[in-house]
């Protein structure tokens, strides 16, 4: 059998594993980077409609979900937003800011996968695609593992291959087998900044909204709020607000939308009933919302329509509470399907939160997605792979 000898070996091909595989190599290792895609990179090419939001201006730990809060700071600490953004910058990267600090590429995604690339180029690293990975087994002198019919031997082992999101990019539980084999706890993993959907009976009534987005703030039964978009669809609820509080909701729970987070409606509505009190409150709404959102909310009874000077100081008061506490329980989330990232796995108390070593296997080390580690819309998750990947780089 062909034997190949490299001092780290990488699986997985995404950003934390070429973070990782270009950090280890400047170091003057020998890298051999799996994977069993045909090209590198695929989840980098679709995000942010294929303009990759790689990192956001603001960046702490309260931005990531993780058993252990304190975990992320090390990482974050040591490859910060801002070195990411001094890379990008070097290779002469056209980038653009959107709301909440968010930073997407000017032109396309695959200038980060170029970039990436690059980094690796002419260091010691090598790529092996459409790879099938078996049989690791670990060794006094490091790892050895068969790919392809051809075994690989390597002094450090690195996992990258994310977690359960987006399966038709080639989405596996690959890291959680390898974790489990090597006697490491996998925490409970769901689906992440995921869109809601609704029970049969809202599902029909909300149809007609499809496509209609208004600004929100969303509330989760733990008091979790995010005030972003709201976006109706076909399915469900989708758009950054929904996206959010998705990993924060459980089966079962309920949400509560503010419709008018920008707007005064009392205010509104007491002007309005000074000047034109024959006006109806819907005519009185559609001047700050949707049309088909108004007559949507009044034919499921949500609100009242009458002349305003037909409502009692209590009507009004109800009105204002229903437009600011709408009430929905969503059915579920639509899933890995759509997900931008797992929530739970590989449980970070295994995990030396300086290196991303195994604290019970030495020279085994876990990146990105796949451990209990999940961001924040908003270019979070990329700061994650490559803060993991390069304290892994640079250890491994």
């Amino acid at each position: 059998m062909v034997s190949k000898t490299y001092d780290v070996v990488v699986v997985g091909a995404g950003a934390a594993g070429l973070m990782c595989a270009s950090t280890a190599a400047k170091r003057g290792r020998s890298v051999l980077v799996l994977d069993h895609a045909k090209k590198p990179g695929r989840k980098i090419l679709i995000s942010g409609g294929g303009r990759c939001n790689f990192t956001n201006y603001e960046v702490t730990a309260n931005e990531y979900l993780c058993s252990n809060p304190h975990f992320v700071k090390s990482a974050l600490s040591q490859y910060t937003n801002w070195d990411f953004i001094s890379l990008v910058s070097q290779y002469n990267i056209e980038f653009e800011e959107r709301e909440h600090g968010q930073l997407f590429c000017f032109d396309s995604a695959k200038d980060i996968v170029s970039m990436l690339l690059s980094e690796c180029e002419g260091k010691l690293v090598n790529f092996l695609y459409q790879q099938d990975v078996q049989h690791i087994e670990k060794h006094e002198q490091g790892f050895s593992l068969k790919s392809n019919g051809v075994e690989i031997t390597a002094e450090s082992l690195v996992i990258a291959t994310g977690g359960l999101s987006m399966p038709k990019l080639g989405a596996t539980p690959f890291a959680y087998k390898v974790a489990e084999q090597f006697g490491l706890n996998i925490l409970p993993t769901s689906a992440g900044l995921v869109p809601y959907t609704l029970h049969k009976e809202d599902k029909e009534t909300l149809s007609s909204l499809s496509g209609i987005a208004v600004p929100s703030t969303i509330t989760t039964e733990n008091n979790v709020t995010f005030k972003e978009a709201l976006l109706f669809t076909h399915r469900g609820l989708s758009g950054p607000a929904v996206l959010q509080t998705s990993s924060y909701w459980s089966p079962g729970e309920k949400i509560t939308i503010n419709l008018i987070p920008n707007d005064d409606i009392e205010a509104l509505l007491s002007n309005t009933l000074e000047k034109h009190p024959n006006q109806s409150l819907k005519i009185t709404l559609a001047t700050i919302l949707p049309k088909r959102l108004v007559e949507t909310l009044i034919d499921t009874d949500v609100l009242i329509n009458k002349p305003l000077k037909q409502f009692n100081s209590k009507e009004l008061s109800d009105t204002v509470h229903q437009l600011e506490n709408w009430i929905i329980k969503p059915n579920g989330t639509e899933g890995y399907r759509t997900a931008e990232v797992t929530l739970g796995g590989i449980d970070t108390n295994h995990l030396s939160s300086k290196t991303m070593e195994t604290k019970d296997v030495s020279g085994l080390y876990f990146v990105g997605e796949c451990m209990d580690v999940s961001g924040w819309l908003g270019g979070y998750n990329f700061q994650w792979a490559w803060s993991s990947g390069y304290v892994a780089g640079m250890n491994a």
